[in-house]
This record gives structure tokens, C-alpha cells and sequence, in this order.
């Protein structure tokens, strides 16, 4: 593999999942009794996910790739606060009283190949526009927009970063403020939320 494919790889595996927060707000609301089948209808009848594919089987393979690879974004997001167990058939969002047995294994063949966006069997600018579309709906549901009139350098500055800000910062610095501000985290607050919502759809096509 060339220097070329590494770095497609690179960004291909920065490439935030929008899933993770409706995953999220699902599983405040039912922690345990998931499965990967049970959690992607769940999410086809919230209409984040509609079809992704003519050939049904291939339609299927993608709804799962999607919601694995979201699963494991958010596993590393929780931790160390929470836990997140994914096993196909019990997904389990467990509280921080019990996350001290548990740990992300980073070698974990599954983890690895989910995390890895080139196995979603499309082009990079395909992934990126299937994850736009999920964003674009995300935002209506948390009351934003699509368009913002926020320019780069206000985005950064809404996100508390500087200019010399890397897309990895970026990402990280979202993360964690979302997940703060969340509406259905202890003290979470839907409209600093949704605010955040609108410097994060300017800074994640940097």
C-alpha cells in the first residue's frame, strides 16, 4: 500500500459517524434489550437510515457496517465516563458505576475492521455524502440547520480552539462538548446543543 492509500485510510477513519448521537439518545432511553438488527430498525423508523443500496443484500451489509462502525465511535467517546458493550446480539449502554471492568480493546479484529471506512465498499466521496445526508436529518431533528452563516474562524472560536487547530482537535473538541452538553446527559442542555450543532456542520469538512 503507497503513502497515498495511508493517508486515504487516515481520513477516511476520522470521518465522524452522525449516527452516534441518535444511537445515543436511544440507548439513554432503553440501556440494555438491543440488538444490531433491533437498534438499526429503531433508527429506520426515527428515518435516519433509509435505503443504502438496490441489491437487498448489500443494502443490508451497509445498514450494519454503518451502525457498527457508529457503535465503536461511540464506545470511544464514552469512555471512560460510561461503557458501551457491543456484542451483535446485546448492545448494552452500561453506567459509570460499573465502567471500571471494563476496556477498549484496541486489537479487536471487529473494531478494527468496522472502524475502517474503505470496507463500507464505496468511494470516499460517496461516504461523505451519505454521511452529510445523516447530518443534514440530525440537524432538523435537534431543531438546526443545514446552512450556517458561521464562518470558519467563528466556528473555532465557538469551539474554544485556535487557528492552528487540526481536524483531529476539531473532532475531539466536538466530541467532547456534545457529549456535555447532550440533551439526555445529567445536566445536559438541548439549545447549547443545538447550538454546538452549527460551528461543528461549518469545521467537519475541514
Amino acid at each position: 500500500m503507497d503513502e497515498r492509500n495511508d493517508v486515504c485510510l487516515s481520513q477516511q477513519y476520522e470521518l465522524e459517524n452522525p449516527l452516534l448521537w441518535p444511537i445515543l439518545d436511544i440507548l439513554r432511553k432503553q440501556p440494555s434489550g438491543w440488538k444490531v438488527h433491533t437498534l438499526s430498525q429503531a433508527l429506520s423508523d426515527k428515518g435516519y437510515i433509509t435505503q443504502l443500496d438496490i441489491s437487498p443484500d448489500k443494502d443490508l451489509f451497509k445498514r450494519n457496517f454503518l451502525l457498527m462502525n457508529a457503535l465503536y465511535q461511540l464506545q470511544e467517546t464514552l469512555y471512560p465516563d460510561d461503557w458501551l458493550q457491543i456484542q451483535a446480539m446485546n448492545i448494552v449502554f452500561i453506567s459509570a458505576i460499573e465502567v471500571s471492568r471494563h476496556s477498549i480493546d484496541t486489537n479487536e479484529p471487529l473494531r478494527e475492521y468496522y472502524l475502517n471506512w474503505k470496507n463500507y465498499e464505496a468511494d470516499e466521496e460517496e461516504v461523505r455524502r451519505l454521511l452529510n445526508d445523516f447530518w443534514s436529518r440530525y440537524q432538523r431533528f435537534v431543531g438546526g440547520t443545514s446552512v450556517s452563516d458561521i464562518d470558519h474562524t467563528k466556528a473555532l472560536d465557538l469551539f474554544e480552539l485556535n487557528r492552528e487547530a487540526t481536524a483531529r482537535d476539531i473532532r475531539k473538541q466536538w466530541r467532547k462538548l456534545a457529549l456535555r452538553w447532550h440533551p439526555d446527559r445529567e445536566n445536559g442542555d438541548a439549545e447549547r446543543f443545538r447550538v454546538l450543532c452549527e460551528p461543528w456542520n461549518v469545521l467537519r469538512s475541514t
